[in-house]
């Protein structure tokens, strides 16, 4: 968890910074790109974060340190998204680099929000998850700290070949395994979901079943998610035939799963302990 000083630095700089990033339109994924990189360089030199968040130094010479590594490199508005990150109190030295990673998904957000593709990159999220929700060895490996960033992003991408995602849901996912960051590469993917489905002021319920929802499931799971949760929600309805049948529903951390093939697994467990 972050502390207090943290919590307060990132959410000013998050609500000082959104509009200008709102206003970069397509220009916010150069930004976002520049920002998902630094984290990288944050969580490979330590020294650069203690450098950057060392209360006894003078911001000036924290502003000198962002503009010796990025003067020319990098855009206007990253550079001053660093150096804004660079003046502000930290409760820990590594939460600067969280921070940056936050600036990093706005961005993101906002770059999307300008191509109009927002819904899509969250429910293209939602699909990966759910796709490999059920796959330990495949997520171990995206997850394995001990291998090398470059594997897990080319097994990510064999995975994901052909599947026709938008840009902007491979680069997010690509950073999720190339840049661990101390969590497991589908924690990553839930929180991008639920920062994604934030920023529409939503959330997003995915919803598994055999066949294809019908529109009065449709509305009947929209007005009961909606009442449960107290606001909007955005269905994100895939259809398994692996399931068989009944659903799964999932939001955020919370997953309810009536599918027959679960059933089935819980049976075949009980059969065997019984046995």
């Amino acid at each position: 968890m972050r502390g207090e000083a943290s919590l307060v630095s990132d959410q000013e700089a998050r609500s000082k910074f959104g509009s200008l990033l709102e206003q970069e339109g397509t220009s916010a994924l150069d930004v976002a790109q520049e920002l998902f990189s630094f984290v990288t360089l944050l969580d490979t030199y330590p020294r650069l974060e203690r450098a950057l968040t060392d209360p006894s130094r003078p911001d000036a010479d924290k502003s000198r340190v962002v503009d010796e590594l990025l003067d020319g490199k990098a855009q206007p508005l990253t550079i001053a998204i660093l150096r804004d990150l660079a003046s502000r109190h930290w409760s820990k030295v590594m939460h600067i680099a969280n921070a940056v990673e936050d600036m990093a998904v706005d961005a993101m957000t906002y770059y999307t929000d300008s191509i109009k593709q927002t819904s899509r990159v969250a429910e293209e999220l939602a699909k990966i998850y759910s796709a490999l929700i059920d796959q330990p060895i495949v997520l171990f490996r995206l997850s394995d700290e001990y291998s090398q960033p470059q594997a897990r992003v080319r097994l990510l991408d064999e995975l994901l070949a052909g599947q026709g995602l938008q840009p902007v849901t491979m680069l997010l996912v690509e950073h999720a395994t190339r840049d661990l960051r101390g969590r497991r590469f589908l924690h990553t993917v839930d929180w991008l979901i639920d920062r994604f489905s934030g920023h529409m002021k939503e959330t997003m319920v995915t919803v598994v079943t055999a066949v294809p929802l019908t529109h009065e499931q449709m509305v009947k799971v929209v007005e009961v998610y909606s009442k449960k949760l107290g606001h909007a929600v955005h269905i994100n309805a895939i259809v398994n035939p692996e399931v068989l049948g009944g659903m799964r529903v999932e939001y955020g951390s919370e997953v309810t799963d009536n599918t027959v093939l679960t059933q089935l697994k819980h049976l075949k467990q009980q059969m065997a302990v019984s046995g």
